[in-house]
């Protein structure tokens, strides 16, 4: 018998507990030392066994300074002008202490020798709720409240050189109340109030570029800002308004995601350290004085774990147990994105989760406008040629590179054959297929792909080929429909999904090359949803639809195996006639669809869980 070692090329772990994601999966909060004055909007750096907060507001502005040794606080020198709003940038015992409020925004500067504050070159305009990170000797204080007054969200960015401030080039989007991280070339900050958002703008010494927004917008929050130890891409934003919370976000240079929170909820806390080791410091629950807490926490992350990867084989000898890694399908729910600029239905799509295109479509009259998606926002690129409307869904397996099929140019007209290719910014008439019609299935990519049925009218059982240059004829489906559905990743390989004739067709039927052949049928018969054209035959999901005509608006969603249909948690929104991308059973997207037109987007996201096997 063969060694399961020689198989997969591994042997089987033992572990004392479950693998997680990422060393910030595993992360959580714990109780440190109390602070001896609870205040709030202080300013914070340094490392979890080594910490620093200097002022802040205790109802009243406070001149106190602390130190932490990673389990107790101690009262030292006390900075020379008592304020609050103040950010600071640095280490534990070499720190600044920028800007802040005292009955207005100041331009004070303190520098802190790990012994006493002493006063040194002011901002060049007085500001507050500056978002602050870098060293003694080269610094970058940005955006802030300035000395106008509401509504407090300047976009002036300073730099400091160790004796002297400059102005430089200001941030994308003016605001207060954000927290920093990084260096004086490497720096982000996040968040802020202009009001509430989650915006991230990233510093490389001479410009801004916008990054991936927290998931959670807010101001008053706090970072790991300690530049020698905490890159800007690799980064903890915890706690913060409005309303106060505990919510954590780790930023890994691409995106943010939620870890664990902290168990008091507070804004403006001290926060400092690293992503594997961080605090966050008194603050507010209220954003006042009588709000103030005294309480410290601890963020551990921890320093050995053993990553999950899918297909990943280990004992538990804790649970008495062998596990497998898996994609966690059965219990994702959708959760919202964003939305559409263009509200539509019957549009084309291509593309998977976090890079996906949407094209054309009904709004209600024929559109040719064309939305690529990051993840997190739509963004308005080049028109199609010929607007039009009831397009396939379209192929592509990214924004990059796609192509826009058949349609329906003008109400009560024809359908047509244009075909258009998408190279990544703008759009190329090229072959056109051989059968206009309007409302068919397509998927594949860009150089190898396949269209199938639609409505010329009446509907059509038609087949096509796409070879990147032209398209030719082969066999046809078994049964004839439009308002179908589509899925593969190229030519030789598909899936026609249920449909209309003169009635709702449960048929389904899956191409191997040469020719179709009539599979398992879906639970709820439905026709106009939304399906992961990206994804293998083998994991598909559908979602929406329409059907029947007395209830228009389907929810239901659906996972393929390659074997089997299996009912999923419903879409939020019943719609049909949707754009739907994705690679399958882990991620898909919905985005408009029929119901005024929408413009609504709808994200799944299967994660990857820990199941135990079972032996019979």
């Amino acid at each position: 018998m063969a060694n399961y070692s020689d198989i997969k090329g591994f042997t089987v772990q033992t572990l004392s507990t479950d693998t997680i994601a990422n060393q910030m999966a595993g992360g959580s909060w714990a109780s440190g030392g109390n602070v001896n004055t609870g205040r709030y909007a202080m300013g914070s750096v340094g490392l979890q066994t080594a910490a620093l907060i200097a002022a802040g507001s205790t109802g009243s502005n406070s001149d106190t300074t602390e130190q932490y040794n990673g389990s107790s606080w101690t009262e030292v020198n006390e900075v020379n002008t008592a304020r609050n709003s103040q950010q600071a940038a640095g280490t534990y015992t070499a720190a600044l202490l920028i800007g802040g409020y005292t009955t207005a925004p100041v331009a004070n500067v303190e520098i802190w020798d790990g012994t006493n504050w002493t006063e040194t070159g002011d901002l060049t305009t007085n500001t507050s709720n500056n978002g602050c990170f870098g060293t003694t000797s080269a610094a970058v204080s940005a955006a802030g409240s300035g000395p106008g007054g509401s509504p407090y969200n300047d976009d002036q960015v300073m730099t400091w050189n160790g004796s002297s401030w400059t102005e430089v080039a200001e941030v994308n989007t003016g605001r207060y109340a954000s927290t920093g991280s990084g260096s004086s070339t490497a720096g982000m900050i996040s968040g802020g109030k202009n009001p509430a958002f989650g915006n991230a703008e990233q510093w490389n010494g001479s410009a801004w570029t916008e990054v991936a927004d927290l998931n959670t917008a807010r101001g008053s929050a706090s970072s790991t800002n300690s530049a020698a130890s905490s890159p800007y891409n690799d980064t903890l934003v915890f706690c913060g308004n409005p309303p106060a919370t505990g919510k954590t976000e780790h930023f890994d240079g691409t995106s943010w995601t939620e870890v664990a929170d902290a168990s008091s909820a507070r804004e403006g806390a001290g926060g400092s350290g690293t992503s594997a080791a961080a605090i966050a410091a008194t603050g507010s629950t209220t954003g006042g004085g009588p709000g103030v807490v005294t309480g410290t926490e601890e963020w551990t992350a921890p320093s050995d774990f053993v990553q999950i990867h899918e297909g990943q084989l280990f004992f538990n000898s804790t649970a008495n147990a062998f596990k497998e890694t898996i994609t966690d399908i059965p219990p994702t729910t959708w959760a919202s994105g964003g939305n559409l600029n263009t509200g539509r239905s019957g549009s084309g799509g291509a593309g998977i989760q976090t890079a996906s295109l949407v094209f054309g479509g009904g709004t209600p009259s024929s559109t040719g406008a064309t939305e690529q998606y990051d993840g997190s926002a739509w963004t308005e690129v080049n028109d199609l040629n010929t607007a039009r409307k009831a397009l396939f869904n379209g192929l592509g397996l990214s924004y990059s590179a796609a192509i826009a099929t058949g349609g329906l140019p003008a109400p009560g007209g024809s359908s047509v054959a244009i075909n258009e290719s998408w190279n990544g910014s703008s759009w190329t008439e090229t072959n056109d297929i051989n059968t206009a019609r309007r409302s068919g299935a397509s998927s594949g990519s860009s150089t190898s792909g396949i269209i199938s049925g639609g409505q010329i009218p009446p509907h059509s059982a038609t087949t096509e080929l796409w070879d990147g240059t032209s398209w030719t004829e082969t066999t046809d489906l078994n049964t004839s429909r439009y308002v179908c559905e589509g899925v593969g990743q190229s030519s030789s390989s598909a899936l026609n999904i249920m449909g209309y004739t003169n009635t709702r067709v449960n048929n389904v039927e899956q191409w191997d090359g040469s020719s179709w052949t009539e599979i398992a049928e879906a639970n709820t018969t439905r026709y106009s949803m939304g399906v992961t054209v990206a994804a293998p035959v083998n994991s598909v999901l559908i979602f929406g639809g329409e059907s029947p005509a007395s209830t228009p608006g389907e929810n239901h969603t659906e996972f393929w195996n390659g074997t089997s249909w299996t009912e999923l948690n419903n879409l939020s929104q019943a719609r049909w006639d949707i754009t739907g991308s994705g690679t399958g059973g882990a991620s898909a997207l919905a985005a408009g669809g029929n119901q005024s037109p929408l413009a609504g987007t709808e994200e799944w996201t299967a994660d990857l869980a820990n199941k135990t096997i079972t032996t019979s």
